[in-house]
């Protein structure tokens, strides 16, 4: 993860010939010249993801989480290096059912989050989405969606919403290499490219969808080159670097907030895990999942930079510490916060009273 150089005044040109002018800038420069407090940061996020999510699969295992749950465990770098390129609060996010990352990433409190998770009255949607289905309208963060791909058309409305109202902010919609075969999607980059909205198709293309290769899947599996039809320019990021994420974000930014129109970009990830809580992932192997882990963790990776810039082994342990002890006080939060009155039934209904 050594530094190449300064990714933030680059200004792609939004005529360059063909799709790939995007990709060619980000090969260029493919490190974010991050301060050493900004990769502390990054660094921080990570782990308090990766910590959040390992809770939440041991409170699942204890039934204090029910419904289905899909843990983030390995793609913390791709939410924490796009949205921390965003205006918080002011650009929007959509998202799938795997989706605690990116909250987490957004800067939300984890502790309504897990009572979230555990269907409580504290949680951030009332306790009624639980793990797959929440949302939070003053962070700008709709969502959450069980529909697999249903939050690309979504992300469209949104993007929409940002240019109807000249209000300069951009949508991005996150969506898996399995949703990338939906019919919606390509409706979807029809009208964003038609009418030049600004948002950020984003593909976290972890290798196996629910359970299956992408090979045994997708007959193109270069996920970032879709949009070509539309005449969307695509990236294809690494998505297990923190900084390299970060420097892709940018120029896309940039792009879409120049009213250049939509950008399609393939971070390409893993995930440690099965694809739920139920699925015990034995369609590939433990020597390829370890190889992952001991080779492409985004958190190793930040840990051994920040350590060749002179950041001392304790002051990460005392993050760890510290995260620990944060994920902690969610877990003891959501537990001892009651569940919902079942008058709750009837509220937030609709959005309007009838």
């Amino acid at each position: 993860m050594a530094r190449t150089g300064k990714t933030q005044n680059a200004s792609p040109a939004a005529d360059a010939n063909g799709l790939d002018h995007l990709q060619q800038a980000y090969e260029a420069d493919r490190l974010y010249a991050a301060s050493d407090d900004e990769l502390l940061h990054f660094y921080e996020q990570m782990v308090l993801i990766r910590r959040f999510e390992e809770r939440a699969g041991q409170l699942y295992g204890l039934g204090l989480i029910g419904g289905f749950c899909h843990l983030y465990i390995g793609q913390e770098a791709v939410a924490v290096g796009i949205q921390s390129a965003l205006q918080e609060g002011h650009d929007s996010v959509i998202t799938g059912y795997r989706d605690h990352g990116h909250m987490l990433a957004y800067g939300i409190d984890p502790k309504v989050i897990m009572a979230e998770l555990t269907g409580r009255e504290a949680g951030i949607s009332r306790g009624k989405g639980g793990s797959m289905h929440m949302f939070s309208t003053s962070h700008k963060f709709y969502g959450g969606h069980g529909i697999v791909g249903a939050q690309v058309s979504l992300g469209a409305g949104l993007a929409f919403s940002h240019q109807y109202n000249e209000d300069g902010g951009l949508c991005v919609s996150y969506f898996g290499d399995g949703a990338a075969n939906q019919g919606q999607v390509y409706e979807s980059f029809n009208m964003a490219a038609l009418w030049k909205l600004p948002i950020i198709f984003v593909v976290e293309n972890n290798q196996y969808a629910m359970g299956t290769a992408v090979k045994r899947s997708s007959a193109e599996t270069h996920f970032h080159k879709r949009g070509a039809a539309f005449t969307i320019p695509g990236m294809n990021v690494n998505g297990n670097d923190v900084l390299e994420v970060r420097a892709a974000a940018n120029l896309a930014v940039e792009y879409v907030r120049a009213g250049n129109g939509p950008v399609l970009m393939e971070l390409n990830t893993y995930r440690y895990r099965g694809h739920s809580m139920s699925d015990p992932a034995k369609y590939r192997s433990r020597e390829e999942v370890q190889d992952m882990r001991d080779h492409h963790d985004p958190i190793e990776g930040a840990k051994a930079e920040l350590i060749k810039r002179g950041v001392s082994e304790d002051k990460l342990k005392e993050i760890d510490k510290k995260i620990r002890q944060i994920v902690s006080e969610s877990a003891d939060f959501a537990e001892s916060s009651p569940e919902p009155e079942l008058s709750e039934l009837y509220t937030d209904v609709l959005v309007e009273t009838y």
